[in-house]
């Protein structure tokens, strides 16, 4: 077994277990995060979507600060870069386009 794939095995860890109180403070938390960014998203829309349509955005709710790219990879980059690594989510990913949907991440 190479190297490689010793590292990929090593990354697959068995779910914990969260308690439900839990659960549900991190759905709630996240919920108000993507409402309060989905306000700046509609805001933003009209003015980045004619030259940026279907690139990938990520707004931060508390600076209203944007990180646009044309990639999902790309974006994921550029956030870890500007934020970091966190397991408390600070922004959120839309797409530019008539929806704002690129999926569930």
């Amino acid at each position: 077994m190479t190297q490689l794939s010793q590292k990929r095995r090593s990354r697959i860890l068995p779910p914990k277990p969260m308690p439900d109180d839990e659960r549900a403070r991190r759905q709630l938390k996240s919920s108000e995060l993507g409402r309060r960014c989905n306000v700046i998203f509609e805001r933003l829309r009209p003015q980045l979507i004619e030259t940026h349509y279907n690139w990938h955005i990520a707004i931060d709710p508390d600076t209203e600060q944007y990180i646009i790219d044309p990639t999902l990879k790309g974006i994921t980059e550029k956030i870890v870069e500007a934020y970091g690594y966190s397991d408390e989510p600070k922004l959120t990913i839309f797409r530019l386009n008539d929806t704002g949907c690129c999926g569930k991440i």
